[in-house]
């Protein structure tokens, strides 16, 4: 937005000047005044008007209008609006700082907010910049420009940071970015308080659900799945509670009851309409696979009988391979190096953990009051892993790795599956340090991978989702 100190409109600069100089001081003349501050660093230079200058002149169109202004700042209004409504806005002022200083602005005309028939000046430059006009003796504006000093010091203190919303690009983001569009890296579980055992309408407290936790995490280290743990939290759900059950529960209805939630799992509150809310403290354990994701596609082709591997299930509710055919070498798990990561898994002593089925976590996500782990069944996942081969449709699945190594190998295999593909065949080296660190418990011995009993699940009465396990025979598990 520049302004011009020097003289730019001939005869009516010497005019105006002489006629601001000689006159008496207490005459009221038309002033600025600041409305909105700009935001480019030059609002306090000496090229942008400022409140407390002295308006010499202004310009619409063709039409020029000097000093003094008849009925000052109510005339001038007048003769916004008449410009307004004719739709002639374009307008140009000219101001006196001192005796010798000149500023100018080009602006446009805006009606003010929530006044009638008034209108502020708008500059081209910085739409953030506005004036006004106001009534002030010359003396009263000499003594704010001289003043400059102080009003920028009264800015800084009185300036206030704004803040507001702006759009973005979500679903753009999240389809070009993640590596699994629309779906998260970020693994949790959630543990609900433990219901007593001895007393129907009690929890066990903070501690035990945190307890629990780790101990799941710790189960699923030792048994083989490639996790580290990142973070556990507090999470506060809401929820009815009546009868034994509120008058149980820690009250938080004051301040002073704040040291009695310290380690209790369930407290509650009374609500404007007198209903008892219940707060359940759970527990969310976030965890992370080892060496991230591994894509893995498998192509069906005519004829292919099986897919070539069998799933299972951990006590902790992880969906892994539990074995392979090895003998066939154009099978689907062959082909698409599904039966080499998992070679290389039993190398490691880790399980190949399946995490995602088309993109779908299929992970254990929750732990009930009950104690029983929410997780999918490995019934239905074998059905549709055995649909998408009758309809010759490509599965994709995500496992765990349990290095970078193998997750880097992993993906280079994927890509290179446009031509019939060759099964991935990881480097002997390629084992997992045996160190523990505070995050990894050692891993248990391993025997070959058809030793030993594989699980199946069974309905249990401790929730609709969840199961109990017994042994049974490979063969019954084959997809």
């Amino acid at each position: 937005m520049p302004m011009d100190r020097s003289s730019s409109w001939g005869s009516s600069q010497s005019g105006s000047e002489g006629s601001s100089r000689d006159g008496n001081r207490n005459v009221v003349v038309l002033s600025v005044e600041c409305l909105k501050g700009s935001s480019k660093a030059e609002e306090w230079t000496g090229d942008m008007l400022q409140t407390g200058d002295i308006v010499e002149e202004i310009k619409i169109g063709n039409i020029s209008i000097t000093t003094p202004f008849k009925n000052g700042k109510s005339g001038v209004q007048k003769i916004l609006h008449n410009s307004f409504k004719s739709k002639e806005t374009s307008i140009r002022v000219r101001v006196r700082r001192g005796s010798d200083e000149f500023a100018e602005l080009m602006a446009c005309i805006v009606p003010l907010s929530g006044g009638k028939k008034q209108y502020m000046l708008r500059a081209i430059d910085d739409p953030n910049y506005t004036v006004g006009f106001v009534d002030r003796t010359e003396a009263d504006c000499l003594r704010l420009q001289a003043s400059r000093s102080s009003r920028m010091v009264s800015a800084l203190a009185s300036t206030k940071l704004h803040d507001g919303y702006v759009a973005y690009p979500w679903h753009k983001k999240m389809q070009e970015l993640l590596t699994i569009p629309h779906s998260s890296c970020f693994l949790s579980i959630l543990f609900l308080p433990k219901a007593s055992e001895t007393v129907a309408y009690r929890y066990n407290d903070l501690e035990d659900t945190l307890s629990r936790a780790n101990a799941w995490h710790t189960a699923s280290q030792a048994s083989g799945v490639p996790v580290l743990f990142m973070n556990i939290q507090t999470e506060s759900l809401l929820t009815k509670i009546s009868g034994e059950t509120a008058s149980s529960t820690v009250n938080a209805g004051s301040l002073s009851d704040l040291m009695d939630l310290a380690n209790v799992s369930l407290y509650g509150f009374e609500d404007y309409h007198g209903v008892d809310i219940g707060v359940v403290r759970a527990v969310r354990l976030w965890y992370a696979p080892i060496g991230g994701e591994v894509p893995v596609e498998i192509k069906i082709k005519e004829g292919d009988a099986k897919l070539g591997f069998a799933i299972g299930r951990t006590e902790e509710g992880f969906i892994h391979v539990t074995s392979i055919i090895d003998q066939d070498e154009d099978s689907p798990s062959t082909r698409s190096g599904l039966s080499s990561l998992y070679i290389e898994a039993r190398k490691a002593r880790k399980k190949l953990i399946i995490s995602r089925i088309a993109n779908q976590k299929v992970l254990p996500w929750m732990v009930s009051p009950e104690g029983a782990i929410r997780c999918y069944d490995t019934v239905s996942l074998s059905q549709k892993l055995s649909l998408h081969r009758h309809a010759k449709v490509p599965i994709s699945l995500h496992v765990f790795a349990w290095d970078q190594e193998v997750a880097m190998l992993g993906n280079a295999n994927l890509r290179t599956q446009t031509n019939p593909p060759v099964a991935l065949h990881l480097p002997q080296e390629t084992q997992t340090a045996q160190t523990a660190t505070s995050h990894q418990v050692p891993p248990y011995s391993s025997s070959s991978p058809n030793d030993g009993p594989e699980f199946r699940p069974v309905r249990d009465t401790a929730g609709e989702d969840s199961f109990r396990f017994h042994n049974f025979s490979l063969p019954n598990n084959w997809v």
